[in-house]
């Protein structure tokens, strides 16, 4: 499998390191520590007494939490499909639809989440199902801007299976337009990214968009 950088600089199969930690128990300890303590600076920083009753565990609570927010950086392509790639003459629409998504902001380490929508035409090859859900969950746990996580999900599925057409579309709430800056509760923002024929051919994106809405 190809190394396909992304625009925006996140590489295949992302952008820093395969893994969050260094790979032996002492320095995966280390680097934990690291991030409790940080944890406890900004809690200090705050105001706030790290060591009263309600926040003595918070550090090492938050820094797990962080870990499993952002597992996605140690995903790899080529594990998550493990040969799940078939050969079929099905050459119509695959459409996975309503795809819970949770991710983090890059900007303000807050939380947006909401559904993404997966259809691809293929040309002699289809995914398993639940690996378009998996290429999903896998990109949106990284600090993440929803374009490119729209964008990367396109992507990846374009490169692996070669289909006629991607198509992917997202739809989330962001917490950082409504719990700071312009507080606008119950905003939407929508993204999608259209490749190979499904860009090229109004038809077959217009089906695309027109089968998100039925049911």
């Amino acid at each position: 499998m190809s190394s396909l950088t992304y625009p925006g600089g996140a590489k295949w199969p992302c952008p820093g390191k395969n893994s969050c930690f260094e790979s032996t128990p002492r320095e995966n300890q280390k680097e934990f520590q690291k991030l409790v303590g940080s944890v406890r600076t900004i809690l200090q920083c705050l105001g706030e007494d790290p060591e009263r009753e309600g926040l003595r565990d918070t550090p090492e609570r938050y820094a797990r939490a962080m870990l499993f927010f952002t597992k996605g950086y140690e995903d790899d392509i080529r594990d998550l499909v493990n040969g799940a790639i078939f050969h079929e003459n099905h050459d119509e629409l695959v459409i996975v639809k309503d795809i819970d998504i949770f991710s983090l902001c890059e900007h303000h380490l807050v939380p947006f989440t909401g559904k993404m929508h997966i259809g691809y035409i293929p040309d002699h090859c289809v995914l398993g199902l639940s690996k378009l859900a998996r290429l999903a969950e896998m990109f949106s746990r990284r600090l993440q801007v929803q374009e490119r996580l729209t964008r990367q999900v396109a992507l990846a599925i374009f490169e692996i299976l070669k289909p006629r057409g991607v198509g992917v579309v997202m739809e989330s709430s962001h917490l950082c337009m409504a719990m700071r800056g312009i507080q606008k509760v119950g905003s939407t923002t929508i993204t999608s990214s259209m490749l190979g024929s499904m860009r090229s051919c109004a038809s077959e994106r217009e089906e695309f968009l027109a089968l998100l809405h039925k049911g």
